[in-house]
């Protein structure tokens, strides 16, 4: 499918990044992947998409380094590398020793990563903010890479932002970006006409990301919610402090910034012509 974004659904209905992008000119763009558990699914969803029994990725993004973005990537390299070929690893990793001391939430991921760096180096690339790059017909801007100085709600906000802009169509990419990051991304390009998007990617799954300044200016007229069930509904059922839980509030941002489109991981994989 031309021009598309597959955004999947999880099979365990929790937590997780996992988008399949196709191009009019026959590109496929992977961005992060989910959860060990999504491997399979992830694997065949791609087949299907690509309608080939050992498809190509001609560039992966990472957007950090937290399980429910990057398991995936690491579970295919170490175990079901010869299932696809892959051109380019798009990331910008903080250091280990930066994490450890910052954010003990992604230090296993981290030495993952170390671990099966030997794999993949070879197609790593670095972005910055101010990168500028082109896959077929899809174009990036990378509006945002981690910042050292940022100390709060550390590996959420070393996520990658970024502008693609497909078929017509401009989409905003946040993973896991937070209120800080999302704060700089505001400052540095508050002037350059690429905050506003026809889509945006609502940051940590819909909660505790971004804040309604940043949407403001992405205004954007569709929302992608990588959001199972639970995290919607502020469900107490999962057994979570549901009182850190912010989906409500900022799905009332959206219905008062006049969105009316939304796409949802809890419905299923969603499909997105642009």
């Amino acid at each position: 499918m031309k021009n598309t974004i597959h955004m999947l659904k999880s099979v365990t209905d929790t937590i997780c990044n996992s988008f399949i992008i196709t191009t009019e000119d026959g590109k496929t763009i992977v961005i992060d992947g989910g959860f060990p558990s999504e491997t399979d699914h992830f694997l065949s969803s791609l087949q299907e998409i690509t309608g080939a029994g050992i498809p190509h990725i001609d560039a992966w993004f990472l957007t950090h380094p937290h399980d429910d973005h990057v398991s995936v990537f690491f579970e295919v390299m170490e175990h079901h590398a010869e299932e696809i070929t892959l051109d380019t690893v798009y990331l910008n990793f903080p250091s280990q020793s930066f994490v450890a001391k910052q954010d003990a939430s992604a230090a296993q991921t981290m030495a993952d990563f170390y671990r099966l760096l030997p794999r993949f180096a070879d197609k790593m690339r670095i972005l910055s903010g101010g990168d500028v790059l082109d896959i077929g017909a899809a174009h990036f801007h990378i509006l945002y890479s981690h910042d050292f100085e940022i100390t709060a709600n550390v590996c959420n906000n070393t996520s990658l932002v970024f502008r693609m802009e497909l078929g017509g169509k401009s989409v905003m990419f946040t993973g896991d970006c937070g209120v800080e990051a999302g704060h700089k991304v505001l400052r540095l390009w508050k002037d350059s006409g690429l905050l506003q998007c026809d889509y945006c990617q609502m940051a940590h799954h819909g909660q505790n990301g971004c804040d309604r300044a940043f949407y403001e200016a992405v205004a954007p007229s569709a929302c992608i919610w990588c959001t199972p069930t639970w995290l919607w509904n502020n469900d107490a059922g999962k057994g979570y402090n549901t009182h850190t839980w912010q989906t409500v509030v900022v799905r009332g941002w959206m219905d008062e910034l006049g969105v009316k489109e939304h796409y949802v991981m809890k419905d299923g994989t969603q499909a997105i012509h642009l």
